[in-house]
């Protein structure tokens, strides 16, 4: 029955990472017996713990790029996150080194590491408010968290104390010039 609610809830409305509140709504428990169900459903390989309280479902055919993306949501969900820093300098070709198994974000909620066997999530605390932010930002029809845009993802790097040396400042500036 859970695994048959779990595939339904991806497949209607693409949901495969919860909380475990949201877990509460989806398989229509609560309490102690959906403590019980959820070590069940992780003992039997169908529910995989990410992080503390945020939960994947095994089987889910989303499971890829955005996983992370959905790990953070459910971590922040009341923060505005977006990818940005090396990850995102890396995807406009700012910087040349490619971050491996880490993505890094920035949050307006609680900064924090979290190692996940989808990779590691650097979330980097960010106290600049929503007006500044969200026209910074590029979004992506997949659902996925937004991207900083190139010149806020060097703003974000610069205002972080993070290592700027390997920023191609020509690249950087490049669309800029074009104007």
């Amino acid at each position: 029955m859970a695994l048959r609610r779990l595939a339904e809830a991806e497949r209607r409305f693409g949901l495969y990472v919860y909380r475990k509140a949201d877990l509460s709504a989806v398989l229509g428990e609560g309490g102690n017996p959906l403590t019980r169900t959820l070590t069940s459903l992780c003992a039997a390989g169908i529910m995989e713990r990410a992080v503390r309280g945020v939960y994947v479902f095994s089987y889910a055919r989303s499971i890829g790029d955005g996983t992370l993306d959905a790990i953070v949501q459910c971590l922040r969900p009341t923060s505005i996150s977006w990818e940005s820093l090396e990850s995102v300098l890396s995807k406009w070709g700012v910087i040349s080194q490619i971050p491996i198994g880490r993505v890094t974000y920035m949050t307006t909620g609680r900064e924090g590491e979290f190692d996940t066997r989808f990779g590691v999530i650097d979330l980097t605390h960010s106290s600049l408010p929503a007006s500044r932010i969200v026209p910074n930002l590029v979004m992506r029809g997949d659902g996925r968290l937004p991207m900083a845009s190139k010149m806020f993802a060097y703003e974000n790097l610069k205002a972080t104390g993070r290592n700027l040396h390997l920023v191609d400042m020509e690249e950087l500036e490049w669309d800029y010039d074009e104007d």
